[in-house]
């Protein structure tokens, strides 16, 4: 099998990784049958699921909320963190205007970020 197509194979070899990871663990030499199996079903389902059932990326406000929602932040205490008005923020977080290149660094530093994300790279 050199790729799955159909649910059917996908549930077949979903169920094969199951039984395969009752007999393999860490200490499983890495030529064994058992193991080489796993890794090629493992691979495949991993291709037909990134095709089939994609992830779609985060926007930035996505990552901003949920960053807000971890440091457990309101759009005040944000807006005194990266240096803008509160209505600036609320204007970034409903979509309404995107953050200049200075606010976007602040955003980036103060929530940690990963820049390519802040700029959307």
């Amino acid at each position: 099998m050199t790729k799955i197509n159909t649910e059917m194979e996908h549930k077949a070899s979903m169920e094969r990784i199951e039984e395969l990871l009752l007999v393999v663990d860490n200490n499983t030499p890495a030529d064994d049958k058992n193991l080489i199996e796993l890794t090629l079903l493992s691979n495949l389902v991993a291709d037909y699921e990134e095709e089939k059932f994609p992830i779609a990326a985060l926007s930035l406000v996505d990552v901003i909320k949920l960053r807000m929602y971890e440091m457990d932040l309101t759009q005040k205490s944000l807006s005194d963190m990266v240096g803008v008005s509160p209505s600036r923020i609320s204007e970034y977080l409903n979509g309404k205007s995107e953050p200049p290149l200075s606010v976007a660094r602040n955003i980036s530093k103060n929530l940690k970020i990963d820049a390519a994300i802040v700029l959307g790279v």
